[in-house]
């Protein structure tokens, strides 16, 4: 157990990686998802097989080969991303944008049909009509499920840890090995700050998800 607090300062500099990669991938998969969500309800066919082909591709790919792509065949095709943190947040955006998006959908399909057919009945465009009439109304019952996808977010950052990234899997890796006899106690304490992040966010979507279940 005293090999925890012995080295709190490390592994606080893991969590503060960890933390950063949830943050910035959250953010730009949730910008790239809802884009994703908006071309899968488009009423221009082509755009819709461009967004199902790429959210069925990711959800259905490990996160490791996604890494393995950017890292390893991307650079045979001249796309060259350095090795290291923001790599990581792209595969992480990449792959979990797919998730994202399906959340967004089903908050759109949740909205009455009648809600987009009075928006176009006066003048509205699709565009016009998602933005201003059905997403507002999907946010409520989105919310929950999105945060769920970044709770899985937050623990699929440990994959970067395989990929010259230094967050909370990463040093207990280190740690680990010069703290052999306490492997266990190292680990323990990775998962403590893993419990850090997910435990709060677990709550709050269960809170978020009563309020919308009350509401309705």
């Amino acid at each position: 157990m005293g090999v925890i607090g012995d080295n709190l300062p490390t592994y606080l500099t893991g969590f503060g990686v960890t933390l950063q990669l949830t943050m910035y991938s959250a953010a730009l998969a949730l910008v790239i998802g809802v884009v994703l969500a908006a071309l899968r309800v488009s009423p221009v066919g082509s755009l819709r097989v461009v967004a199902e082909i790429w959210v069925e591709a990711l959800r259905n790919t490990p996160l490791t080969l996604v890494f393995f792509f950017w890292v390893f065949v991307a650079p045979v095709f001249g796309v060259i991303t350095p090795l290291g943190f923001w790599t990581a947040v792209l595969c992480l955006s990449v792959y979990t944008s797919a998730f994202v998006s399906e959340a967004v959908r089903s908050g759109i399909n949740s909205v009455g049909i009648g809600q987009a057919e009075a928006a176009r009945a006066i003048g509205l465009t699709f565009g016009q009509t998602l933005q201003n009439v059905v997403l507002p109304q999907a946010v409520r019952s989105v919310i929950p499920p999105l945060i769920n996808v970044f709770i899985a977010l937050a623990k699929n950052t440990s994959v970067a840890a395989g990929f010259a990234v230094v967050e909370l899997m990463g040093t207990g890796r280190r740690l680990g090995t010069a703290n052999a006899a306490d492997g266990l106690w190292v680990l323990v304490g990775v998962a403590l700050f893993y419990l850090a992040i997910t435990v709060p966010a677990g709550l709050l979507a269960g809170n978020l998800e009563r309020r919308v279940a009350f509401s309705r």
